[in-house]
């Protein structure tokens, strides 16, 4: 079929209402429960890390009822921790970080995690894509967060063109509206979980199928 020119703000308003029937991604879903502080969404986003959103609510959710604040998770032991988040993937080494950041942000930054990008990624294990999505969804910067699904489904439309995600972020602050840095995330993990899949996308019924360029797909539904 003849593909007509790549149109965001139609992209966008379409996939909005595609994925109105999921679930959100699980920070944006934690934000909207209440636990949408700095220091909250950053331990989210470290349990996060390779380990899938619905095994993220439940060990966030459990650990949050243990500890809130710097100060009080800084108390808890690591095994404790790690008792709360134990179904997360690298669940004792990130038990022992979630610790070490909480001491660090009580002994250093007098308790209070500050909205500073360079304050968030001195952590270990700390990265862009971390940073970006604290900075985004606790405190109201547009920054985009580039995980899996917005790597691939902006590549595969032909939207971009990079290799990494780290790319991939470089190319959209080049290219994405403002407005769209933070919805982007929010918009296409559910996105890419339920109709824009790694493996057999459903091309058949995907809302933007006029536009992508299907870069890269093979096999589809």
């Amino acid at each position: 079929m003849t593909k007509r020119p790549f149109d965001i703000d139609v992209a966008m308003k379409r996939i909005a209402e595609a994925v109105r029937p999921f679930k959100k991604a699980a920070l944006f879903e934690l934000a909207d429960e209440g636990f949408g502080s700095v220091f909250e969404i950053l331990i989210a986003c470290i349990i996060s890390i390779r380990t899938y959103d619905e095994t993220t609510l439940v060990c966030a959710r459990r650990l949050f009822k243990l500890a809130r604040t710097p100060e009080a998770m800084s108390r808890l032991s690591p095994e404790r921790i790690d008792a709360a988040i134990g179904e997360s993937t690298f669940h004792e080494p990130k038990a022992r970080q979630i610790r070490e950041i909480a001491r660090r942000i009580v002994t250093d930054h007098g308790g209070e995690l500050p909205c500073e990008d360079e304050v968030l990624v001195s952590f270990p294990g700390v990265g862009p894509k971390c940073a970006n999505l604290v900075l985004g969804i606790a405190c109201g910067e547009a920054r985009i967060g580039v995980d899996v699904h917005v790597h691939r489904v902006t590549n595969r439309w032909g939207y971009v063109a990079a290799k990494t995600p780290e790319k991939t972020m470089v190319a959209l602050e080049g290219k994405l509206p403002k407005k769209y840095w933070v919805e982007i995330n929010r918009l296409l993990v559910p996105f890419g979980k339920h109709v824009c899949t790694g493996v057999r996308p459903k091309c058949s019924t995907c809302p933007v199928l006029d536009m992508c360029r299907q870069v890269g797909v093979g096999e589809h539904r």
